[in-house]
């Protein structure tokens, strides 16, 4: 009988594309969505908590670059019935099917707002995950584009409520039915057939969606026969004319020095389209309607260049881009772009419903923001740890316990160590693992005693740092207390080092 092949171990890796995150990942980013929320909320704004799995039909053919949904999402089919299931992609189309779905008992407008992750079956790169995090706040139900210029203002409220400065983002409106008017006169567009050119569309928008990527010669060979590049990989192109493709790049760089001015020459661009007039007229309520809220120009512009590469959107659409200069891997300064975005998407539910839905929305990735805050500084890479009690004795593990419980009871992160207590200085090193600000020793003479010793580890890890911090070394790196003191003494023991 043939020797059965022993299985190799399995390789202790996340699969590719994927990541771990730690504690303080983990922390810093709940104390960010939670600052985000409080914004969401104060606007009237509900959490929804939607299924990570949804069926491919409800997903719908959205997902950027792709031409249907198995081609870029995790899925698979269902043994039963035969549907295809897939991890939802963004936290949008989930929306559409809840507001569909619970119509009738929904209040309408619908105000919602959604955090958590989703998946791409994307190729993974530098910086790009197929797992990530994303936080949405959505309006159902109401035509106007007051709820537009609403997202727009609350979007600029979260991010300097996360420590984002005024000065320091930009949020730019733009509107698809300008885009659209533009794709009129260039051609692209039947206002009899909107189906007609539909392929043809979906190419320029990704292209011109990417022009901060490839610029404005690939941006053009996109529009054109397509786009070669420097991997040896060939996108294909729309097969747009050198005329039409001016006629699109003219509305890309429509921007003036005021808002005002910008509205004007997209008139010109539109010329007799009465869609791309109506988006017009649109861009100019949103911007009175945010100056009337003190949402000038330094915080909410009109840009002709932001277009969104999903081709649900179907009428104003906006980014929201931090302006500050940061390092790249190479040394050289380059802003760090563009961090959130989101726009009206009115035939997203009606997909469900037969019916026209108006929605609008925006989505922040989670990730980039706080990879912004720690750029800025906002945030701190390193998070006070538990107090550890030390374990000296093993029988009197009880009294150990007891110690936590009552730093607990008074608000003070604390555990007990629960390895092998034999190697003290082993304890020491893990509770500097655990990035602990005090450790607590009793041994039984300690505890015959009444007393403990508590130990300021916070000092001891800036001596180390810095030996000429004279204003420290006055102080005691260790000391005894009365037992019944422990909760006090520790308290002002972690507030000296917070205060310094």
């Amino acid at each position: 009988m043939a020797k059965q092949k022993k299985q190799p171990r399995p390789k202790a890796e996340p699969p590719k594309g994927f990541r771990d995150y730690f504690g303080s990942d983990v922390i810093e980013r709940q104390h960010m969505l939670e600052k985000i929320a409080q914004v969401y909320r104060a606007y009237g704004f509900d959490p929804l908590e939607t299924s990570a799995v949804e069926t491919v039909e409800a997903l719908g053919k959205f997902l950027p670059d792709v031409e249907r949904p198995n081609a870029g999402v995790f899925g698979w089919q269902e043994e039963d019935d035969g549907k295809w299931l897939a991890l939802r992609y963004d936290l949008t189309a989930p929306l559409a099917r809840v507001a569909a779905q619970f119509r009738n008992d929904l209040p309408s407008p619908y105000r919602r707002y959604a955090m958590g992750p989703v998946w791409r079956n994307e190729k993974p790169g530098p910086g790009r995950f197929r797992q990530f995090y994303q936080c949405d706040a959505d309006t159902v139900g109401a035509p106007s584009v007051a709820a537009d210029a609403e997202i727009c203002g609350m979007l600029a409220d979260a991010l300097e409520a996360v420590g984002i400065p005024r000065g320091d983002y930009l949020v730019r409106v733009n509107n698809r039915k300008v885009l659209n008017g533009v794709m009129e006169v260039a051609g692209v567009l039947d206002p009899a057939d909107p189906d007609r050119f539909e392929d043809e569309r979906g190419i320029v928008l990704r292209a011109i969606d990417k022009f901060d990527k490839f610029g404005e010669a690939g941006v053009r060979a996109l529009m054109g026969e397509g786009r070669l590049d420097a991997s040896g990989d060939f996108t294909k192109g729309a097969g747009l004319s050198d005329a039409q493709a001016d006629c699109v790049m003219g509305f890309m760089t429509a921007k003036r020095e005021s808002g005002a001015a910008t509205v004007a020459r997209l008139r010109e661009l539109v010329g007799t389209s009465r869609t791309g007039a109506e988006g017009v007229d649109e861009l100019e309520m949103i911007a009175d309607l945010l100056l009337q809220q003190g949402y000038g120009p330094d915080r909410i512009e009109i840009d002709p260049a932001v277009v969104r590469g999903l081709g649900y959107y179907t009428g104003p659409v906006f980014e929201a881009e931090l302006t500050f200069d940061i390092l790249d891997e190479k040394g050289r300064k380059r802003q760090f772009g563009s961090v959130a975005g989101g726009g009206r998407y009115d035939d997203l539910v009606k997909r469900f419903t037969g019916q026209p839905v108006p929605a609008t929305g925006v989505s922040i990735g989670v990730d980039r923001l706080l990879a912004a805050l720690r750029a800025k500084g906002q945030v701190s890479p390193h998070h006070q740890g538990p107090v550890v009690i030390t374990v000296m004795d093993r029988d009197r593990m009880g009294d150990y316990l007891a110690m936590a419980a009552e730093l607990r009871a008074a608000g003070i992160r604390a555990e007990v160590y629960l390895g092998n207590p034999k190697n003290f200085g082993n304890q020491l090193k893990y509770a500097d693992k655990r990035e602990s600000p005090v450790a607590v020793i009793q041994g039984s003479d300690e505890a015959a005693r009444g007393v403990v010793q508590i130990k300021d580890l916070a000092l001891g890890a800036k001596l180390a740092q810095d030996a000429s911090l004279e204003e420290w070394k006055s102080q005691p790196a260790q000391m005894e207390i009365a037992r019944a003191d422990l909760v006090a003494e520790v308290r002002n023991m972690m507030a000296r080092n917070e205060g310094n």
